[in-house]
């Protein structure tokens, strides 16, 4: 159940830190945010990511197992090749390599939910929706919206903060072709209930970033309404749940595909997230 990640035969700098790291990254090496060590218990087949997801009494220690699970072999691969191939232009960095955990608010009243990392994106930085033009819209809406202290999202070091928010994907690893397996999104899916298992006592609202994340959110949450709400572009629907009454309201993925087309556009991302941070309640934080 514990295993050394494999690592590149070339150890790079953190394009912030300086610091220099194997790609992928071992746990435990220092990486910021990294809350894995190399004593972390490592899942490898899909019955211990669900043993291990239930077991997890933390978000901390939740966040430590995901991000060193090795239970998807395809994924596993592809996440690897990428982190040592890189893209030409991040050919002097080290990639983190790894599934990427959640991140922000521990008690969150906005709990969003997208689909999976970007293979130059959070399969580089190690946090998710960072360092692509998806994460770029994304990090600004919130920070218009008051939820961030920042419109930047560029790695795990540079200082950016969720305010009342927390942002998971339903599948954990970056996927080749953006387009996880059935099988590969059933394995996934005890990290995503943990998660909710552990913060949902807080949450108001959720935000599902695409419809293949609000079908995820409907089943995270577990409401009873029948038929299920469809997803749309500011689509709402109140959920009653195990946690109490909260409301999901749909987003259009801030991809590229979407952006550039027009599909979305940063106005409709300031209605939906300012639309979410009303409804959970959220005070209008100082940004920077």
């Amino acid at each position: 159940m514990r295993r050394t990640v494999h690592s590149g035969s070339v150890r790079l700098p953190h394009p912030r830190l300086g610091t220099l790291f194997d790609s992928p990254v071992p746990p435990g090496s220092g990486w910021p945010d990294d809350v894995a060590t190399a004593e972390t218990a490592v899942a490898s087949t899909p019955k211990q990511v669900a043993t291990f997801a239930a077991g997890a009494t933390s978000v901390t220690e939740l966040d430590a197992m995901v991000s060193v699970c090795r239970a998807c072999p395809r994924l596993v691969s592809w996440r690897e090749e990428v982190a040592q191939a890189k893209r030409k232009s991040f050919a002097a960095e080290p990639y983190w390599g790894r599934p990427v955990p959640g991140w922000g608010s521990a008690r969150p009243k906005l709990f969003i939910v997208g689909l999976a990392p970007a293979a130059h994106g959070g399969n580089r930085t190690g946090r998710v929706f960072t360092g692509d033009r998806s994460g770029d819209m994304l990090y600004a809406a919130l920070h218009r919206a008051g939820l961030a202290n920042s419109p930047l999202s560029v790695d795990a070091a540079d200082g950016l903060e969720l305010f009342d928010t927390r942002i998971a994907a339903a599948v954990r690893c970056a996927p080749p072709a953006n387009k996880p397996t059935p099988g590969e999104q059933q394995t996934c899916v005890p990290w995503l209930d943990a998660e909710w298992r552990l913060v949902a006592d807080h949450v108001r609202v959720i935000a599902a970033l695409g419809g293949f994340a609000w079908r995820a959110a409907l089943r995270m949450a577990g409401g009873s309404e029948r038929p299920a709400p469809k997803f749309g572009h500011a689509a709402e629907a109140t959920l009653h749940t195990a946690h109490g009454e909260m409301l999901l309201i749909g987003c259009f993925h801030p991809s590229q595909q979407n952006t550039f087309t027009g599909k979305l556009t940063a106005e409709m991302l300031d209605d939906v997230f300012q639309r979410a941070r009303t409804a959970a309640g959220i005070r209008q934080a100082r940004r920077r």
